[in-house]
């Protein structure tokens, strides 16, 4: 095949060695003597888009979304064929960093995804609106590794709609970017399976604080009392107590079950410790409801007492809170 005059050809074994060498470089993050290394295999050989992919790869790891638009660009004029093409959905993650909402949409058509028809805004063109359920997202990957559930917008964005630990840094209803290829799988008791991506970068924070809560409360239907009530509002409750397990890294990145906390349901993967509720475990020794509970609650400052108070003034002889603090 020709390109612009040019016979393709297998790349040279230098090509192959440079490569290799800069792989091992970004693996021991080491980012700038990567670069140099990639730059050299592109110079040599500019008639592969794998040294324009691996550019954009590189680009996309230090998260300069200009640079890996336009090697990623490059790399896709130089395909053979572009269904399926992981060049393509490079180049759509960067241009939504970017919100390039017109390339982005050209990537993911092209990639081979169906993608709604664009809508005018008032202010330019609509971000790229996709219906594709929910995911698992983990948060911090290289750092505390948090998984939370969230909304798919796009190939590249999910909305959290977990309340995340503090030590995550991140808030309820932030937008994160995430990579392409899951790390793991999340099966539902009904059998369904969800991906986990690997977060990014924060694309869209949220304004709204989240904040940790001691509650008092007797059963299950007092917690879910105050979960609704949260939602009602339009914010959120999550029982730290119930929904926080530990794993570790291999399990995390592997096909794992989802948990509702009951013991039951308790998985051999939970590396958690009974007795502690919230950060370590969500059972109890000896009984399946431990009264007091570690919450979440996503809210802003001038609500979170009134939706306390009013969980509480619904039946006071079997709730109770303590311990308000902003966290995050």
């Amino acid at each position: 095949m020709r390109i612009f005059g040019r016979v393709r050809h297998r790349p040279s074994a230098t090509w192959r060695q440079a490569t290799d060498r800069a792989f091992t470089l970004i693996d021991d993050g080491r980012y700038d003597d990567a670069g140099a290394l990639l730059v050299r295999a592109a110079d040599m050989e500019p008639w592969l888009p794998e040294s324009w992919y691996n550019l954009a790869l590189l680009h996309k790891f230090r998260h300069d979304w200009e640079q890996a638009r336009s090697a990623g660009l490059r790399a896709v004029a130089l395909l053979d064929r572009h269904g399926g093409a992981p060049d393509w959905w490079n180049v759509g993650i960067a241009a939504t960093a970017l919100q390039d909402w017109p390339l982005a949409r050209r990537a993911w058509q092209a990639y081979g995804l169906r993608v709604p028809a664009a809508e005018a805004a008032a202010a330019g063109e609509a971000p790229v609106s996709m219906a594709l359920g929910s995911a698992a997202v983990r948060l911090s990957p290289e750092g505390e590794a948090e998984v939370v559930w969230g909304r798919r917008l796009d190939p590249a964005r999910v909305e959290v709609l977990s309340i995340p630990l503090p030590s995550s840094g991140r808030r309820w209803g932030e937008v994160v970017l995430h990579d392409g290829v899951p790390h793991g799988e999340r099966v539902a008791a009904d059998g369904g399976s969800f991906p986990v991506f690997d977060e990014i970068e924060l694309w869209a924070p949220s304004p709204v604080p989240t904040w940790l809560v001691l509650l008092e409360a007797a059963d299950e239907a007092d917690r879910d009392a105050l979960e609704r009530l949260a939602a009602d509002a339009g914010y959120a409750a999550e029982d730290w107590s119930s929904s926080v397990r530990l794993l570790c890294r291999t399990c995390s990145e592997s096909r794992m079950p989802t948990d509702d906390g009951s013991r039951d349901s308790r998985d051999p993967h939970d590396h958690g410790e009974p007795g502690h509720p919230g950060h370590l475990s969500h059972h109890s020794t000896g009984s399946l409801w431990a009264p007091e509970r570690e919450c979440g609650i996503a809210a802003p400052a001038g609500l979170v007492r009134g939706l306390l108070e009013g969980w509480v003034a619904d039946s006071p002889d079997t709730r109770a809170w303590r311990d308000l603090e902003e966290v995050c």
